[in-house]
C-alpha cells in the first residue's frame, strides 16, 4: 500500500507537468490508449468473451462514468494544489457509500450516518467557501468522486458475472471509445516528450492498481485503508517542492477527518462480516 500511493502521488505529479500544453481530456485519452498494452496478455480472452445484452449495458455505463471522471480528474490535477486533489480523493468511498444507498437499497445504521457527516465536514475544511475562492478544479474533483463512485458499483455488480480480468480489461476499452470523442475537438499535436511523460503515467497507474492487489491479497482492508493516508503527506510535500505549492494545514486536517471516516466505516463493515464501501484507492484507474 505504500509502493500504491506513492505511484498515485506520481500519477498526479506527472498530469500536473503537462498542464498549458495537453488538454485534460486528451491526456487522459493518451494514458488510456498507451495502458491498452497492459491489457495485451488478456486479449484472447477478450475476443472470446461473449457478454450478454445486459452485460454490454452495465460495460458501457461503466465507461461512460470513468471517462467523465478521469477528465474531470485531470482537469482538477492541473487547476489545485496535489494535496487538495489527495484530499478530495478521500471523498469516493463516502461518494460509494451514499450511491449504495439509493442504487443498492445499502441500509445506513447511526454510525455509519455519523462517519459521513464528519467526512463532509472534512470536505468543508478543505474548501472553506466563503473563506476563499473556490477553483472550478474543486467542483471537477466533486464530480469526480461521484462518477468513480458510480463507475466502481457498476463495477461491484459486474464482478459477481465475471472475472475480475474482464472487468478491468473492458474498463479500458471501453474508457478509451468514450474519451475519443471528448479528445477530438481539443487535440493538439503532443510532443514526444509530453508522450513519454502520459505513458509514465499510465505505467505509474497500472504499477499501483497491481501493488493494491498484492496488498489486498496480503491484509484486510482494514489493515491497508490506514496507509493510504501516507498518500496526503507525500502530496503536500511533492506539491511544495516541485511546485512551490504552500502546505495548507486546514487541507491536511479535512483530509484527516475524511480518511478517519473511511477508516470507521472500513472496521464498521469488517465487524459486520460485509462490505459496500470500497478502499480510498480502489475507485481510481
Amino acid at each position: 500500500m505504500v509502493v500504491t500511493g506513492l505511484c498515485f502521488v506520481a500519477v498526479t505529479a506527472l498530469v500536473k507537468t503537462v498542464h498549458g500544453r495537453v488538454p485534460a481530456a486528451e491526456a487522459a485519452f493518451l494514458r488510456y490508449v498507451m495502458g491498452l498494452v497492459f491489457i495485451l496478455p488478456f486479449w484472447r480472452e477478450l475476443t472470446a468473451f461473449r457478454p450478454s445484452r445486459r452485460q454490454w449495458r452495465l460495460f458501457v455505463i461503466r465507461g461512460v462514468f470513468q471517462a467523465l471522471g478521469v477528465v474531470f480528474w485531470f482537469f482538477a490535477m492541473t487547476r489545485i494544489p496535489l494535496a487538495e486533489v489527495t484530499s478530495m480523493n478521500y471523498l469516493n468511498p463516502i461518494f460509494v457509500t451514499l450511491l449504495a444507498v439509493v442504487l443498492l437499497g445499502e441500509r445506513l445504521a447511526f454510525r455509519r450516518v455519523m462517519a459521513i457527516i464528519v467526512a463532509m465536514i472534512g470536505a468543508v475544511i478543505i474548501l472553506r467557501p466563503g473563506f476563499r475562492e473556490l477553483d472550478p478544479g474543486h467542483f471537477a474533483m466533486l464530480v469526480t468522486a461521484s462518477c468513480f463512485a458510480a463507475s466502481y458499483l457498476v463495477a461491484k455488480i459486474l464482478s459477481s458475472e465475471v472475472s475480475p480480468a474482464m472487468v478491468v480489461a473492458t474498463m479500458s476499452v471501453t474508457v478509451t471509445i468514450c474519451l475519443a470523442p471528448l479528445a477530438i475537438p481539443v487535440w493538439v499535436w503532443p510532443s514526444w516528450q509530453d508522450l513519454f511523460v502520459l505513458f509514465l503515467v499510465a505505467c505509474f497507474a497500472t504499477g499501483g492498481h497491481y501493488a493494491m492487489t498484492l496488498a489486498f491479497k496480503a491484509a484486510p482492508l482494514t489493515v491497508t485503508q490506514p496507509v493510504t493516508f501516507l498518500q496526503l503527506l507525500w502530496s503536500v510535500s511533492l506539491g511544495a517542492l516541485l511546485f512551490d505549492e504552500a502546505v495548507d494545514p486546514w487541507v491536511i486536517a479535512g483530509g484527516g477527518l475524511i480518511m478517519g471516516a473511511v477508516v470507521f466505516i472500513t472496521w464498521r463493515e469488517a465487524v459486520l462480516n460485509r462490505r459496500v464501501t470500497p478502499g480510498v484507492v480502489e475507485t481510481k484507474h
